[in-house]
C-alpha cells in the first residue's frame, strides 16, 4: 500500500492530480446550437415573445380567462383554460391566433387579443457584444439597429480595443458568417461611411490591441 507520509506535501498533491487526471472524462462538450433569428432583412422585423415578458390577453366578452401572465423561462404561460401555453418565438398576433383556436374547444367563436408590457424577448433575438466595449452586454434588439446605436448602448470601446479589428458574427440559413467591422473608424476618426445595420442575434466580438 502506497504511503502519503513519506512523500513531501507538494509531491503527494502531484501525485493525486496525476491519479485524477487519468481517471477523468475527456469527452468534449458539443457546440451550442445554431439559432437563428426569424429577422432576415432590417426592413421588415417583427418583435418575437421570449421569457420574461409580461403578457395581457384578453379574451372578448370573457374577463375569468383574461389576464397578465409572465412568460416561464421555458417559454410557456399558463391560462385558467389552456395549461403549458407555447407562447416563446411567436409575434402577439400569432399568438392571439393561436390561443382563439385552444380556447375554442371551451368558448364559442373566441376573440382575442395579445399585448406586451415589458420587453424581453428570447435569447436568440437579442445583441450580444463580448471583449473590449464599455459594458460588453447582451441589448436587446429595436427596429433599424445600426452599429453606431449598439455602441452607445455599450459605452463605446475600452482604451485598449482595437476597433477595427472587431467580427460580427451572424447566422445566415443556418451557418455562422463572420464579417469584419471597423468601429475605431467609425466612432472615434467619425467616419459615418463604417456603420452597418445590425439585425438580432449578431454578435459582436471586439478583440484588445497590442502594442
Amino acid at each position: 500500500m502506497f504511503c502519503f507520509k513519506r512523500m513531501p506535501l507538494s509531491y503527494a498533491v502531484i501525485f493525486l492530480i496525476s491519479i485524477l487526471g487519468g481517471c477523468s472524462n475527456t469527452s468534449t462538450l458539443s457546440q451550442a446550437t445554431t439559432r437563428a433569428s426569424l429577422t432576415t432583412d432590417v426592413n421588415d422585423y417583427q418583435y418575437l415573445i421570449g421569457p420574461g415578458d409580461s403578457l395581457t390577453i384578453f379574451v372578448w366578452r370573457n374577463p375569468e380567462v383574461s389576464g397578465k401572465f409572465i412568460v416561464r423561462p421555458d417559454g410557456k404561460v399558463t391560462t385558467s383554460l389552456v395549461e403549458d401555453l407555447d407562447v416563446a418565438g411567436r409575434t402577439p398576433t400569432l399568438l392571439a391566433r393561436e390561443i382563439e383556436e385552444q380556447l375554442s374547444v371551451y368558448i364559442n367563436n373566441p376573440r382575442v387579443t395579445v399585448s406586451v408590457n415589458n420587453f424581453a424577448g428570447p435569447l436568440s433575438e437579442q445583441v450580444r457584444v463580448i471583449g473590449e466595449a464599455t459594458n460588453p452586454s447582451a441589448v436587446s434588439y429595436t427596429e433599424h439597429m445600426t452599429l453606431l446605436d449598439l455602441m452607445i448602448a455599450v459605452g463605446g470601446l475600452t482604451e485598449f480595443a482595437d476597433g477595427n479589428s472587431a467580427k460580427l458574427v451572424r447566422v445566415v440559413n443556418g451557418k455562422q458568417n463572420t464579417y469584419s467591422l471597423s468601429i475605431d473608424d467609425l466612432i472615434r476618426s467619425g467616419d459615418i461611411q463604417k456603420n452597418v445595420d445590425i439585425l438580432p442575434g449578431d454578435i459582436i466580438i471586439i478583440p484588445e490591441a497590442w502594442f
